[in-house]
């Protein structure tokens, strides 16, 4: 064990954060805390590194462990170039190297005593030297400022006229080249492009020391996670296996946890309806059995209701008009800025019901066309046709639709005047604004929450082609899974720039990669993208003509191609089959590779499981008649009871005797009646 968190608690004023949060990491596991926005991962990273103080509980820490973190508030003035700051993580194998170098020297002149000292010091030296691959340290962080976006002609910028997210990048590859024997991330990917994000999931997955990761990149989490930690209403569960395993399991604890509720609620209802009964039968018996049912439902602890998107904040998008079948047609685009060519002469198509993935690298042009489409950016050549009937929604990341004055919820109510207060509230709720936050004004939100605004809003729209660039960007989880089940059931038409793998996993029915400013079409997800995209780079490097176009293989996932024309006509299906590992639960919760383990029963316990059945059925069976006899019973009674209060009745002695006795006959068989479901309940 390199680390253990050990019931760790954290409140900010009476707010609980965290609540008995325990786990830990061995040597060489990849740990990933996932959990909605402001569950309190980042939070319990700090009091890992101490820049929090847990308010009870300890961090323990294996002797002589080393630990790296990024946060997302990285200090990042380094004061140096590039190439150069890289370097300096490597200063200790340098400066070995300049030792073994003037030892090496020095033996030429030593003999005897000094010669055996100089040798057995340089021998230790050489061993360090080669066990922490000192002669491979440069192409090391070749390979690291390559795989995190930088060429060459980068090496020599100073890091101050950089980027702030080619800034993280740095903080980041110096971390990764530093090696210690703990790498802690918050939300690595949140400044990487889709190829340094997958360079960044081989590093990782290979790493030879431990990772924890704090990441809302369910795809990143997939390939490199062997354990999971979930942050749920203040307490850790813990999940052994990757995403996927993670999400299935958490599917079927949610249900089993709902379904447990939801019997115990019911079971409260009911002890509490027979209760008031038997206090209303007013006998002594009764009562002594209604105050001793109450004592043990006051010792039932309570379940809480699991903390689960209520079905209400499910969002659903219906288009008000169908478009024609060609919704977008484009035709000879090009676009350079100033000396910068974007790209030249693309086609592409998109019909109707097709959700299209546009993908590539920082800097491609994806957004740029997604810009001209909606004719907020002009084109230097080409056309850009829509359908028939067709009505755009966009969702840009600048968010210039919103207006700055106006209040979260003016901004929705203003915008669509015919919905009611509880469905805009419902919609706002599913991108995490609740309570007063609706009533916060725009100008004064942040980006990211801008960004949510804009998508509820969206969400809401009657549109039937939707594009949407970066769509899942500040969205926890639990928001990206309500979007991407609205988008996977909408009818009408999406196009959309994305580097959340997961999601265009789960929504697209088509990737189209805009790549060496050519566009690569895919008819399939992203895995089917991933097994097959190498192939059809291969067969475009040997085309004379690379927009002719070329099958990239029929397969049950899809069709490939690479055109000048990307149409969607020839779809050939999708595979959207997420891998799960493993089973097994408790407070921690074991998983294997494979898709589940079968347990086998031999006959004994199948013919004693089959005799407690049919106990448990003739028990239900024997409660249902008692209880619909008690019903009789006391319907029988009420209706004597108001024979004997009848004023027409008042002065008949002898009826009021006989109904009377009948009353008590029937008061003797209700108290056996519910002797006997007070008998059959605790059987």
């Amino acid at each position: 064990m390199l680390l253990a968190c050990q019931n760790i608690s954290k409140s900010f004023g009476v707010v609980d954060i965290l609540k008995d949060v325990s786990f830990h990491i061995e040597d060489k596991e990849k740990l990933a805390i996932v959990g909605i926005n402001g569950s309190g991962k980042t939070t319990l990273l700090k009091i890992i590194m101490g820049e929090e103080q847990a308010d009870s509980g300890q961090v323990v820490v294996a002797k002589d462990t080393t630990i790296g973190y990024l946060s997302q508030h990285q200090d990042i003035s380094f004061d140096n170039t590039v190439y150069a700051e890289m370097l300096s993580t490597k200063k200790h194998i340098i400066d070995m190297e300049a030792n073994i170098r003037k030892l090496e020297q020095d033996m030429k002149d030593a003999q005897g005593e000094e010669l055996e000292k100089i040798m057995e010091t340089y021998n230790r030296l050489q061993n360090t030297y080669d066990r922490e691959n000192g002669y491979a340290y440069e192409s090391e962080i070749t390979g690291v400022l390559k795989g995190l976006g930088f060429d060459k002609v980068d090496y020599d910028r100073h890091i101050n006229t950089l980027s702030g997210g080619q800034k993280m990048r740095i903080a980041l590859g110096r971390l990764l080249l530093t090696k210690p024997d703990i790498i802690i991330l918050d939300e690595p990917t949140n400044h990487l492009d889709m190829l340094s994000i997958e360079w960044l999931e081989g590093f990782l997955a290979s790493y030879q020391g431990s990772v924890i990761i704090v990441s809302h990149d369910r795809y990143f989490i997939d390939k490199i996670a062997t354990k999971v930690v979930e942050i749920d209403n203040t307490k850790g569960i813990i999940y052994h296996g990757n995403y996927s395993y993670y999400s299935k399991k958490r599917s079927e604890i949610r249900a089993s946890q709902m379904k447990a509720y939801l019997n115990q609620q019911a079971e409260i209802k009911h002890q509490e309806a027979v209760i008031t009964k038997l206090k209303q039968f007013n006998r002594e018996k009764s009562i002594k059995r209604a105050e001793s049912r109450e004592k043990m439902l006051d010792k039932v602890e309570r379940l809480d209701k699991p903390t689960e998107v209520a079905s209400e904040m499910r969002l659903s998008l219906t288009p008000s008009v169908e478009s024609g079948n060609d919704v977008l047609t484009v035709t000879g685009l090009s676009k350079s800025f100033g000396p910068n060519q974007l790209f030249s002469g693309l086609d592409m198509e998109v019909k109707r019901g097709e959700h299209v993935a546009l993908i590539g690298g920082n800097g491609t042009g994806k957004t740029t066309i997604l810009k001209m489409i909606n004719r907020l950016v002009p084109k230097d050549e080409g056309t850009i046709a829509l359908g028939s009937r067709v009505k755009i929604g966009y969702y840009d990341q600048e968010h210039q639709v919103l207006s700055l004055h106006k209040t979260i919820f003016e901004e929705i109510s203003d915008s669509y005047p015919d919905l009611n207060n509880t469905k805009i509230r419902n919609v706002l709720a599913a991108f995490l604004f609740t309570g007063e936050d609706v009533f916060k004004k725009i100008g004064d939100l942040s980006g990211g929450e801008r960004g949510r605004v804009s998508l509820a809003k969206l969400m809401l729209s009657p549109a039937n082609f939707l594009i949407l660039d970066e769509p899942t960007n500040h969205l926890d989880i639990q928001s990206k899974e309500i979007l991407e089940e609205a988008i996977k059931n909408y009818e009408g038409t999406v196009l959309f720039v994305s580097h959340d793998r997961y999601f265009i996993n789960k929504v697209s029915t088509r990737i189209i990669e805009l790549k060496d400013k050519m566009l690569y079409n895919f008819i399939g997800n992203y895995d089917y993208y991933e097994s097959h995209k190498d192939n059809v780079y291969g067969v475009a490097d040997n085309k004379a003509n690379p927009f002719t176009s070329v099958s990239g293989g029929n397969t049950s996932g899809g069709a490939s191609t690479i055109v000048g024309s990307t149409s969607g006509s020839t779809t050939e299906g999708s595979s959207n089959a997420a891998s799960s590992n493993g089973n097994g639960i408790n407070t921690t919760l074991s998983g294997t590779n494979a898709l589940g383990n079968g347990t086998t029963s031999n006959k004994e316990d199948y013919l004693k499981n089959k005799e407690e059945q049919a106990r448990l059925r003739k028990r239900a069976n024997d409660l249902k008649k008692t209880e619909a006899k008690i019903a009789e019973v006391e319907a029988a009674m009420e209706k004597l009871n108001e024979e004997i209060n009848d004023p027409a009745n008042a002065t008949n002695s002898h009826k009021l005797g006989e109904l009377a006795a009948k009353y008590e006959e029937l008061d003797n068989e209700l108290l056996e009646l519910y002797e006997k479901f007070y008998e059959l309940e605790e059987g």
